[in-house]
């Protein structure tokens, strides 16, 4: 159970940390433009340097995936058991409505609006969007499955780094299309919040990320030196 409240912990604070810097910031539909860029930075560090902290935090009692996405690609590559990955699932999800319910109570009585959630940006498609989501999804994990990989040795010790940082260049990349996600349950719960678009699109923001955590699991399969244990 305490791996389960540390996923749920560590994810209410990536959403309401990143997400708060996005609305602090005014990082929306129209953060993309290139007049705003101090916005996408500052916002793609926030997600990052929370998934550093939350990593050095809780990374030694649950692994601090904090994200439904990497759990699913930590189970496909045998790491993990069908039974925690569920509960490490539903306790991420519960963790980010909290989040989520923390920022809409700040902002609701700070003169604010939104709750970060994300949505498709101007002039991208659905298949663009889904197509963003799939392949930095992919590309993120993938870095999580190698970084924190027991042949990495002692370079374990810089996961948490490595992740935050890789999770920094995603949002860099990705913000233009999406808002990035790359995380079902910080998608999630946002637009449940906020309603409008952003909740009639958040099925694009569970199913990429999870065909892109898919997607990782079996290059690491292909590319791993061993077999990873549970």
């Amino acid at each position: 159970m305490k791996k389960y409240l540390s996923e749920m912990f560590g994810t209410m604070v990536l959403v309401l940390m990143g997400c708060g810097v996005a609305v602090s910031l005014n990082c929306t539909s129209n953060c993309a433009e290139v007049v705003n860029a101090s916005s996408v930075i500052g916002t793609a560090l926030a997600f990052g340097l929370a998934v550093v902290a939350m990593a050095y935090t809780i990374g030694g009692i649950s692994g601090c995936h904090i994200n439904p996405a990497i759990t699913l690609g930590v189970w496909l590559s045998g790491r993990m058991s069908g039974k925690d990955a569920g509960m490490y699932m539903l306790f991420q999800v519960i963790g980010a409505f909290i989040g989520s319910a923390l920022l809409w109570l700040l902002t609701s009585n700070s003169g604010l609006s939104g709750t970060g959630a994300n949505d498709l940006q101007e002039g991208v498609s659905v298949v663009g969007g889904l197509l963003a989501e799939i392949i930095f999804t992919c590309v993120f994990v993938l870095v999580v499955l190698g970084a924190t990989s027991k042949t990495n040795g002692a370079t374990n010790n810089l996961a948490g780094l490595a992740i935050g940082l890789a999770l920094v260049l995603v949002h860099l990349v990705c913000i233009r299309y999406t808002g990035t996600s790359v995380n079902p349950a910080r998608s999630l719960a946002p637009a449940f919040f906020q309603g409008g678009t952003a909740l009639c699109n958040v099925w694009i923001f569970i199913v990429g990320p999870f065909i892109g955590g898919a997607l990782a699991a079996l290059i690491w399969k292909c590319i791993s030196l061993d077999k990873e244990s549970k």
